[in-house]
């Protein structure tokens, strides 16, 4: 068993607190081997953030640059990092409560729909929003999570392949002109191939622009805490997880807002 589901157990011991996500979930959905990290989307209450912050100190884990792991920030879209040697190598993890681009309807019916399952992990709709990232590498497994899914308004949402939309279209041309407006692109269905091919690629511009966007509002808001961390870590390295979560918490109160406007 992986270090990472090894985790999601311990992270879900009583109660079901986290979910796979991000890499990990496409490992799970068989579309990747390895992801060189974990992450997760918990709870966002404190009694899960706590039980989380035991499991990470009985591992040993450390604070990576980033928010508390604390509600207050959570509530806010910030991520909580940490890392923790294990068999050799570096266990890195990462943690958020509001994922981005995930409406608090898709959250909800998440924790609905993985109570019980072992592990738990993001469904191919969550994930494809996920991976609309600033990072091209990551639109290829939108187009394969679309190949997944089995509602066609679904396969209509997130197909990256010029192909996949031609046929989709065939078989369902009253959905394409029911999405049209929620999906520009498929307005250009009938252009043929080469338009579509076109339009794929401006709108995977459109969101990594996007979230290029969103993180530089994070960057902007975080600038005094980042010129505050490496002296912070320096102070952290002698103390336990717990001691050190309280002081990141007291200097964090000072430094980094909880909320941050677009």
């Amino acid at each position: 068993m992986s270090i990472y589901l090894e985790l999601t157990r311990e992270f879900n011991a009583g109660r079901l607190r986290a979910i796979v996500c991000s890499g990990q979930a496409a490992v799970l959905h068989k579309l990747a081997i390895a992801s060189k990290d974990g992450d997760w989307i918990l709870r966002e209450d404190e009694e899960a953030l706590r039980h989380v912050l035991g499991v990470l100190g009985r591992r040993g884990a450390r604070y990576r640059f980033g928010a508390p792991l604390d509600v207050d920030w959570m509530r806010g879209g910030w991520s909580a990092h940490f890392e923790f040697p294990a068999d050799g190598v570096r266990v890195r993890t990462d943690f958020f409560t509001r994922p981005p681009r995930v409406s608090t309807a898709e959250l909800a019916r998440a924790w609905r729909e993985q109570e019980g399952r072992d592990p738990p992990f993001t469904d191919a709709r969550i994930l494809a929003e996920m991976k609309k990232t600033d990072r091209e590498k990551d639109y290829p497994f939108i187009g394969e999570l679309a190949r997944l899914m089995t509602d066609p308004r679904d396969q209509l949402r997130y197909s990256r392949s010029p192909n996949d939309l031609l046929e989709l279209a065939r078989l369902h041309p009253a959905l394409v002109r029911e999405l049209a407006a929620e999906r520009p692109l498929l307005a250009r269905i009938s252009e043929g191939r080469r338009a579509l091919a076109e339009a794929i690629q401006f709108e995977m511009l459109d969101f990594m622009e996007a979230n290029e966007q969103r993180i530089r509002t994070y960057l902007r808001a975080s600038e005094a805490w980042k010129r505050a961390w490496p002296e912070l870590e320096r102070e952290l390295a002698a103390l336990e997880l717990q001691a050190a979560h309280a002081r990141v918490l007291e200097r964090a109160r000072q430094l980094l807002p909880t909320e941050v406007s677009p």
